[in-house]
């Protein structure tokens, strides 16, 4: 089997995240692990919080707590979050590690050797009042392109356009508010992109057959721009340090890589955190050195993070003249929105990912989430469409289907698995749907078309409510009891069946539905057709539970209850 690497765009340390980053990056990059180790393949899914930069200092200096400090509690607090929502990282590491330090800078020492970065005298914003050089996040002002007034030094919120602090208009200090700024003379370090862009460019146009229109379109939209010299060094007193030994002047002035620089290596970084865990059974360059026939990479991200993943970080890994592994398969989302407007951190707007552990199970929202992933264009996320998904598809057609076959076959046949008759042409016909709606699903899942995965998963769930209205063995049994034994066994078949190939969407109901039934030896991994066809995993005599109620129905008054916690209008 295949070796996949997968890695989904880093949550950056300040604040809990949103349902929107939830479903950007890493719940559906965690589907398709799940999906991919089901299948037999060899997978390492790799994500870490990004800790450096200017929001990690403002909030610490806000907490009244040393940085280092704020990122270690904030990492613990979001690794939380994410275990509540199941997400089965091999690793889940930290950009301020070692690790990262090391091998950011061994790639910037590189990169200099081969002529790719450049120390240059700029003009920077400086304040008096602050009696400091302000980096980029540490400007606020308003954007020049389309008038937002908390525009970054970096880049807009709004129009997601990449910024200078000196582009802003009416700037001010992030830190004092202060707007008396001057510009002074400083000396930063250049990554020489432009020196890169035919690389780049050839790279890019590798992957234009295999890539998401999405991600393909903004790679080259940056492209067509043209790539720019970039300053990769910033004035803080948190990150990646520049070395003494390359660059003694600016070390010794403080200087640290600029977060968008080691943020991507971070990737490599919590590869080798993971192996520094257990060094004599793994090897993280066996991942990610010299191994582009031997293992797949695949990217999980928003769109906003695209340019980054598809244009600048390659261009970092082309010009260290190295052999790290690039990658092969981006999988770019859209917006979820909330109420047609943009879920926002900064602005609290929006269920945020602790929020919505407290309000429901995990599994209620990865599959609401990824049936409607935001993949070919924005998608809105409301009350009313999140509670009828919930009372549709997970209560009505696949909760309800498992209470009733279980506690109906309990209540006229007792505890084991009815024995019944043989299968009849119903159940051929069962079969062979399953069958195919099985196939189906899998093609999906294999291209990474989530919402049509969701939507064959659901068909699976279906065609056993579709069976069991046909057969009726509430109706059968009072004239053909072996018969109606049969149709309940059947069902419960499709039950093991539903728990296996449901997992990645929601993996602590499957285990439930699972568990229901006392095998001596369930070790499937994955459902063959011809295992679906002949739906006799579960035979005749296995002992069974009935499982509490999977999914709860959501009431008019939860509605009502939701909206006015978190409002529900149009934006």
């Amino acid at each position: 089997m295949a070796r996949h690497l997968i890695t989904s765009a880093l949550p950056y340390i300040n604040g809990i995240k949103h349902l929107g980053n939830m479903v950007g990056s890493m719940l559906p990059a965690d589907v398709y692990s799940r999906y991919l180790r089901q299948r037999g393949h060899d997978v390492l899914y790799i994500c870490a919080t990004d800790e450096h930069g200017t929001p990690a200092e403002l909030a610490a200096k806000e907490q009244g707590i040393p940085v280092d400090e704020f990122c270690a509690q904030a990492h613990d607090a979001q690794k939380a979050v994410y275990d509540g929502f199941a997400l089965a990282f091999d690793y889940f590491g930290r950009s301020s590690s070692p690790e990262n330090r090391e091998i950011t800078q061994h790639f910037a020492r590189r990169l200099n050797e081969n002529g790719f970065i450049e120390e240059r005298a700029i003009r920077q914003v400086y304040s008096p009042v602050d009696g400091r050089f302000l980096p980029d996040r540490y400007v606020e002002g308003t954007c020049p392109h389309c008038g937002y007034d908390k525009a970054r030094g970096d880049q807009c919120e709004n129009c997601t356009r990449v910024l200078d602090p000196t582009d802003l208009i009416n700037p001010r200090s992030a830190i004092s508010g202060s707007t008396d700024l001057e510009i002074r003379e400083t000396k930063h370090l250049f990554l020489l992109q432009s020196k890169l862009e035919n690389e780049v460019r050839e790279w890019v146009a590798k992957h234009d057959k295999d890539w998401p229109q999405l991600a393909s379109s903004i790679a080259h939209k940056w492209l067509t721009e043209g790539l720019h010299d970039r300053a990769i060094t910033r004035d803080l007193d948190w990150g990646v340090p520049v070395p003494a030994d390359t660059w003694p002047e600016l070390a010794a002035e403080g200087k640290v890589f600029y977060v968008w620089f080691d943020a991507p290596i971070e990737y490599i970084g919590a590869t080798k955190e993971w192996a520094d865990q257990d060094p004599s059974n793994r090897d993280w360059k066996s991942w990610w050195y010299d191994v582009d026939t031997d293992v797949r990479y695949t990217e999980f991200m928003a769109k906003d993070n695209v340019p980054f993943h598809t244009v600048m970080f390659p261009a970092t890994e082309l010009g260290v003249r190295e052999p790290w592994k690039k990658v092969d398969y981006v999988k770019a989302f859209n917006w979820l929105t909330y109420y047609g407007g943009k879920f926002s951190t900064s602005q609290k707007r929006g269920v945020f990912t602790d929020q919505a552990l407290d309000i429901l199970p995990a599994d209620y929202w990865r599959y609401f989430l990824i049936a409607n992933a935001p993949e070919s264009d924005d998608s809105s996320f409301t009350w009313e469409h999140f509670t009828a998904t919930v009372n549709k598809d997970l209560a009505d057609t696949l909760g309800n289907f498992v209470n009733r076959v279980l506690s109906f076959s309990r209540k006229r046949f007792g505890d084991d698995v009815p024995a019944g008759g043989e299968p009849g042409e119903a159940e051929t016909r069962l079969g062979n749907e399953i069958a195919r709606l099985l196939a189906e699903y899998e093609e999906h899942m294999e291209t990474l078309q989530f919402r049509k995965a969701a939507a064959a998963l659901r068909a699976l769930w279906s065609a056993g409510n579709s069976y069991l209205e046909e057969k009726a063995p509430w109706l059968e049994i009072k004239t053909d009891k072996d018969g109606a034994a049969l149709t309940l066994r059947t069902a419960m078949n499709l039950i093991h069946l539903y728990s296996v190939v449901s997992e990645p969407f929601i993996p602590a109901t499957a285990k439930t539905m699972r568990e229901a039934f006392t095998l001596a030896d369930d070790t499937a991994t994955w459902i063959t057709a011809d295992e679906a066809r002949a739906l006799v995993s579960v035979p005749a005599g296995t002992p069974f539970t009935v499982p509490p109620v999977l999914f709860a129905k959501l009431t008019d008054e939860d509605l009502e209850t939701y909206k006015e916690r978190f409002g529900g209008t149009e934006a």
